[in-house]
């Protein structure tokens, strides 16, 4: 017999089932003043989307930069001028 957990769900498909989770008492007040006390379940399930979506493209940047080598950033302005029309010069980072 096959359980939920056994199954090929993608992010935000198949059934709910739900968890216990810890989180400090400033992050759930965070959260409940952002979605209200009966958001709090969807609000994280946004938030992990999000987060797997963020692993997700870190994992491909990995991908890329062991082949590729990283960018430098004078690469990263060159093209985005291409793709923008605007100018090439380097873009600064935080």
């Amino acid at each position: 017999m096959t359980t939920d957990d056994d199954a090929d769900f993608l992010p935000d498909d198949g059934p709910t089932s739900g968890i216990s989770v810890t989180l400090t008492a400033g992050t759930l007040r965070a959260i409940r003043e952002r979605s209200g006390k009966r958001g709090v379940s969807a609000y994280l399930e946004r938030a992990a989307q999000r987060q797997i979506e963020r692993d997700d493209l870190d994992e491909l940047i990995a991908d890329f930069d062991q082949v590729h080598g990283p960018a430098t950033l004078e690469a990263v302005a060159t093209e985005h001028a291409r793709l923008t029309g605007g100018s090439s010069k380097p873009v600064a980072t935080a």
